[in-house]
């Protein structure tokens, strides 16, 4: 009898396990009961499931990522490749609307929100010049107009768009050849300006060595007299004594050097 306890309790523990289903953070449950899909979430913690009467499926809420990569023509109808991403998540109170009307998880990503991106990034681009695809200021406006075509057609269904990245854009060969040849024009075209402002540099340096020995050579001149001359020949008498002084007819002091010997 005892046994018969133990085996009836173990019975019991693993058909009341089975009976629940933890709905943990970031997920919510969605109940159907005869077929019939519940208005409301269930939110996190355990919940019962009866088999037959009541089912109950587990929804995730949290953040997701689609990446997507394309090939889409540009408005000159040259084939661009992007690699983009969409990031969105499921509205917790709409959970059981889109299980009613769309199916499960992944019936929703296939059936609703893969191809509505798809369609988005293929009609968006192709009104855009290549130039413009490539340039960071066209990137976000690109991604600003997918993001607000997505929030128009998927929150209304209960998806809520998050972000729109473009990862990475692929652009025709000749294209990019002519961008790169204009890349290294234009670093030339800087060497050449940078070079130009070296050599103005210098000019203007050599310029003004030039103005302030001229300013100099005047001073001097200016400032030359007997007086200023019989100066010097004194202080030089004074500090060498081995110079004579020399009497010109101009009367110009001429300094000379006596040999030691």
């Amino acid at each position: 009898m005892k046994r018969f306890a133990q085996i009836l309790s173990v019975v019991a523990v693993a058909l009341l396990g089975s009976a629940c289903v933890i709905i943990e953070d970031g997920e919510v449950g969605v109940s159907k009961s005869f077929g019939r899909i519940a208005d409301e979430p269930i939110p996190q913690g355990v919940a019962l499931v009866v088999p037959v009467v009541r089912q109950v499926e587990t929804w995730n809420v949290k953040l997701q990522e689609l990446k997507e990569t394309a090939t889409v023509p540009s408005s000159e109808g040259l084939i661009v490749g992007l690699d983009t991403s969409l990031l969105f998540q499921v509205m917790p109170d709409k959970a059981p609307e889109l299980r009613k009307t769309v199916g499960g998880q992944r019936q929703y990503i296939d059936s609703l929100v893969v191809p509505y991106f798809r369609n988005a990034v293929r009609d968006v681009v192709a009104g855009y010049p290549v130039k413009n695809i490539y340039s960071e200021q066209g990137r976000k406006e690109i991604a600003g107009k997918i993001r607000e075509f997505l929030t128009r057609n998927l929150e209304p269904r209960g998806i809520m768009v998050v972000d729109v990245l473009l990862r990475d854009v692929k652009l025709p060969a000749r294209f990019k050849d002519s961008i790169e040849a204009k890349l290294t024009a234009e670093q030339r075209v800087q060497q050449k300006q940078f070079e130009l402002e070296q050599a103005r540099k210098e000019a203007e340096i050599e310029v003004a060595r030039a103005e302030g020995a001229a300013k100099a050579q005047k001073i001097i001149r200016e400032t030359l007299s007997d007086s200023y001359l019989q100066y010097l020949w004194i202080r030089t008498l004074n500090e060498n004594p081995n110079v004579i002084y020399v009497a010109t007819e101009a009367n110009m002091p001429i300094f000379k050097g006596v040999d030691e010997r």
